[in-house]
């Protein structure tokens, strides 16, 4: 299962530097992670673990940021989702390939205790 989001980096986003601070961009990726395991899982996920997020490539103010999140591997209660996040420069289009992480995503039920994913 996957999904998607875009995101535009406004300056309430950015450092003193210009470019993205890393919580916010963390807690994009943690959006659209929790949203690919919601569509494989149907039901609410939590964070269990964020594995090795290697910021490669600054984002600046003004980035088009797409995030891209991919269930790899799916266990009893759990899911691993890993998250690319690319930059794109609006006027040219070009694209570069900046931060990778992985996420392990948890099922629950309504009390939050965790719960099988279903079969595929």
């Amino acid at each position: 299962m996957e999904a998607r989001t875009l995101h535009l980096v406004f300056p309430t986003d950015t450092n003193w530097l210009g470019t993205i601070f890393g919580g916010t961009l963390v807690a994009w990726m943690d959006k659209v992670a929790a949203f690919a395991a919601i569509r494989r899982a149907r039901c609410t996920v939590v964070t269990a673990a964020i594995e090795g997020i290697d910021f490669r490539v600054p984002i600046r103010q003004g980035d088009l940021v797409e995030l891209f999140a991919r269930v790899e591997q799916v266990g009893r209660t759990s899911m691993r989702v890993r998250v690319e996040v690319r930059r794109e420069d609006p006027t040219h289009g070009t694209q570069e390939l900046c931060t990778v992480g992985r996420f392990t995503m948890v099922a629950v039920d309504a009390q939050g205790i965790p719960t099988p994913v279903p079969e595929a």
